[in-house]
């Protein structure tokens, strides 16, 4: 995929769109990934790339059986999750978290050749992965090995109840959650209160969400009990009322509560992420 477009054209853009163009063909993250344009869907992947390798891989612990992605589309993280799964054959050349794309400061391996394809569709190996991964966005996403794809209205009432009869499979019949992702977020209105007031909704309704499924550390639904409570990996935008729903809500909730932003996210941004660990199973 170019970013460069043609001097008459580039004339005609706006500002914004000449200031948009340039931005990503400076962009190491656009780079990488368009160097080898099959292999993840969308920049974001590189950060849930970087962040699981630098918090201790926790999409790879042997114990993770059921991951919900939410705001999924096009699908890079749920591509990401169903590599560190086991629903993609890493047989071959694959992103090793011990190596170093020391280029781009990541935690990255080998880039792999164009030949690799992480959709459904390709001749990429898949294989027998574990667990169940449900994947969820208003805009459709094309087939990627081992994730059930909901094109649906996370923030509907009815969507909780779906998701959790995706969930609920013979080997997670309780249907509880171990990890939660969330890079969600509304479209922005250019007003900043009412972007604020879609954040903090979506928070909401994501943790209300977490609250009815994510599972609780020992849980005496499940028949192997597990030491660590589920994790939820939830993006936000930096305002003092969601620095008070993290207080109020995350803090007393979880064991750990991190605040990161990835190498990856771009400078000028205010997204952030709070990566929340161990949860208590507590009902606010």
């Amino acid at each position: 995929m170019s970013f460069r477009a043609s001097p008459i054209l580039y004339k005609k853009l706006s500002s914004a769109s000449r200031s948009w163009l340039s931005r990503q063909s400076r962009d190491p993250y656009v780079k990488l990934r368009t160097a080898s344009p099959n292999v993840y869907r969308s920049r974001s992947a590189f950060k849930l790339l970087e962040l699981n390798a630098a918090w201790g891989s926790f999409l790879s612990r042997k114990d993770v059986r059921a991951v919900v992605d939410l705001g999924a589309a096009p699908g890079g993280w749920s591509q990401v999750v169903s590599e560190k799964l086991g629903w993609i054959d890493s047989a071959t050349p694959d992103w090793d978290d011990s190596d170093v794309a020391s280029e781009y400061g990541l935690q990255l391996g080998r880039v792999p050749g164009p030949e690799r394809n992480l959709d459904a569709s390709s001749s990429w190996r898949t294989k027998q992965g574990r667990g169940v991964i449900v994947s969820v966005d208003l805009l459709p996403i094309t087939p990627i090995p081992g994730v059930h794809a909901m094109q649906m209205d996370f923030l509907d009432p009815q969507a909780g109840a779906a998701i959790k009869a995706v969930l609920s499979t013979p080997e997670n019949p309780s249907g509880v959650v171990d990890i939660i992702l969330s890079d969600m977020a509304a479209n922005f209105s250019g007003y900043k209160t009412r972007d604020v007031e879609s954040s903090l909704d979506i928070c909401h309704s994501i943790f209300n969400f977490a609250k009815d499924n994510l599972r609780v550390q020992d849980s005496p639904q499940e028949a192997t009990k597990r030491r660590r409570g589920g994790t939820l990996l939830l993006k936000h935008f930096t305002h003092p009322l969601l620095q008070e729903f993290r207080k109020h809500f995350l803090e007393p909730n979880f064991h750990n509560v991190h605040y990161i932003k990835p190498t990856s996210s771009r400078t000028e941004s205010a997204e952030g992420y709070w990566l929340c660990r161990g949860w208590k199973g507590v009902k606010s």
